[in-house]
């Protein structure tokens, strides 16, 4: 057997911790003496285990939901389309925002924190313009301006239609609420985490018509970390849902298993001494007669009701009635 590591006890712990402090002993110095080198490790940082696995699956969903809501929202032909997902840290992801923006921030309530839901200007004029009865088309000399009080009630409309899309596209995953805080102009003014704590975005392309917009999400990697492992399980189902086919298949294969089909002729109560005396030719009389409903069971599940007779000279039940969905009779 190998030798054992040494374990410090807390009292030498304590001393080494001291001497590092009063600066005896320096720790990069130590490591150069035995020829090793310390590692450095971003706690806060995903690159190194990627993009929350099968997130992509939820926007899928939610593409789905939100383009028909809100082409019937609009009156107006709706596309949206992914574009990328990414890790950015924080600071830097309200640095490539641009600015104005209507920024939704919302919560996943039972998950902590908040998320982030953006709308630029070529998007929130386009809408509100649709809204209003106009051409749809946001025209150019006024993209840069800060979005009114009013445009922003509108788009309000259009943001808790996402979020409700939102919620419905999590709900397999995660019956998370979506619950709209506020909305903002200026990202400087959004601090839903520290700027080195990492979010996971995802950037769409939203058509309103001829006019393209952009729409970007953003969730906190420790909001959803939780619930990572059901992400990764969540594929196996999602795989199967997107298969057109896959339901045709399993009803087609369902039709084909066996099913045992039984029939009671009837019931008798009789005393243990009448049981033991029973011999060859005796006749036991059942509580039902011969024109009485028989109860039709499906792998011991009442089913039926049918009448006894004959067919080609074999015993058979003919159908009356099924048992009603409660299972009464």
């Amino acid at each position: 057997m190998g030798s054992m590591e040494k374990i410090l006890t807390k009292e030498e712990i304590d001393a080494l911790v001291a001497a590092v402090f009063e600066g005896t002993l320096v720790p990069d110095a130590e490591l150069a003496k035995a020829g090793g080198h310390a590692e450095q490790f971003d706690l806060l940082d995903i690159e190194a285990h990627r993009v929350i696995p099968n997130l992509d699956i939820v926007y899928d969903g939610f593409i789905r939901y939100n383009r028909v809501t809100m082409s019937n929202r609009l009156g107006r032909m709706v596309e949206i389309k992914k574009e990328e997902a990414r890790p950015f840290k924080f600071g830097e992801f309200l640095s490539v925002l641009p600015s104005p923006a209507c920024i939704a921030i919302y919560k996943m309530d039972p998950l902590k924190g908040a998320a982030l839901l953006a709308l630029d200007s070529t998007l929130v004029f386009t809408i509100v313009d649709s809204i209003l009865g106009g051409s749809g088309v946001a025209s150019g000399n006024r993209m840069n301006r800060l979005f009114t009080s009013i445009e922003l009630r509108l788009v309000e409309k259009i943001v808790k239609d996402a979020l409700a899309d939102l919620e419905r596209a999590w709900a397999p995953l995660c019956q998370a609420s979506m619950a709209l805080l506020r909305l903002e102009m200026n990202p400087r003014l959004v601090n839903i985490v520290p700027p080195e704590y990492q979010v996971v975005t995802m950037s769409m392309k939203v058509q309103i018509e001829e006019t393209v917009g952009n729409m970007i999400l953003a969730i906190p990697f420790l909001t959803i970390e939780p619930i990572r492992d059901k992400l990764k399980r969540g594929v196996q189902m999602d795989m199967m849902v997107v298969d057109p086919l896959w339901s045709y298949r399993l009803s087609e294969e369902l039709l084909e298993a066996p099913m045992e089909v039984s029939v009671e002729m009837g019931g008798a109560t009789i005393t243990l001494a009448e049981l033991l005396e029973l011999t060859s030719g005796d006749t036991v009389m059942l509580d039902s007669g011969c024109q009485d409903e028989l109860v039709v069971k499906v792998g011991e599940v009442k089913k039926f009701f049918g009448v006894a007779g004959t067919n080609n000279g074999n015993k058979a039940v003919q159908i009356s009635r099924a048992v009603s969905a409660g299972g009464a009779d």
